[in-house]
């Protein structure tokens, strides 16, 4: 692995954490996915924006591992071939940024979180899942968001190979929640007993970070 010779946006960060303290882009409003299929306060885009800390890494996939570990039966490192192994799903789902925009109808092939969680066996007591990432992002979330029929480890975005600033080799989706819980450049999966906040949950967002109940800050 190695990197552009990007670098973390401290700026960024700082506007990101006084949108946090503001509420910037709250309606205040909840909606039901059943009923709407726009969480409150979102705009449709066509396009799909790149957003990041500013670090942007370059994984070759015969460097790539991703090790998953915590609170699990059976701890595991796959590289690129194992990983590529494993039972490959198709899905579709949309992305509901906490910036505020939507992009609909994206489709995703890859690995079902379902099937990973069947091969580590999560211990009793793990409740949180934490990512951690190549440019040492990390984010958490409930374990119950992961093991999910719609969450998965993808590789793959409209059939073609998830480009690096995307988060290629392989991210996280997890459409439930705000995109910020589908971490990119993914190197590893921690099982937790106990929450902890990640990169941006330290800053001001929301801990869980539901779009149809519009947590978008905590």
């Amino acid at each position: 692995m190695n990197d552009d010779g990007g670098h973390i946006k401290p700026r960024l960060i700082a506007s990101k954490e006084r949108q946090a303290r503001e509420g910037r882009h709250l309606t205040g409003r909840a909606a039901r996915p059943d009923a709407e299929r726009l969480p409150p306060g979102q705009s449709v885009v066509e396009k799909w924006p790149v957003l990041d800390l500013g670090i942007h890494p370059t994984i070759a996939l015969g460097d790539w591992h991703l090790a998953i570990d915590g609170l699990v039966e059976t701890p595991l490192v796959w590289d690129w071939g194992a990983f590529r192994d494993q039972p490959q799903v198709a899905a579709r789902s949309d992305i509901h940024c906490v910036t505020t925009w939507t992009l609909l109808d994206n489709e995703w092939d890859g690995v079902a979180a379902r099937h990973v969680l069947a091969i580590v066996r999560p211990k009793p007591e793990a409740r949180y899942v934490m990512f951690h990432c190549h440019d040492d992002y990390t984010t958490n979330l409930p374990l119950a968001y992961f093991d999910d029929d719609d969450a998965l480890l993808a590789h793959s975005w409209h059939g073609q190979p998830l480009a690096r600033e995307h988060g290629g080799p392989v991210r996280a989706v997890v459409p439930k929640l705000y995109f910020w819980k589908s971490a990119k450049w993914l190197r590893r999966i921690e099982f937790m007993a106990e929450d902890r906040g990640g990169f941006w949950e330290e800053r001001g967002y929301h801990d869980r970070g539901d779009p149809w109940r519009e947590e978008r800050y905590g």
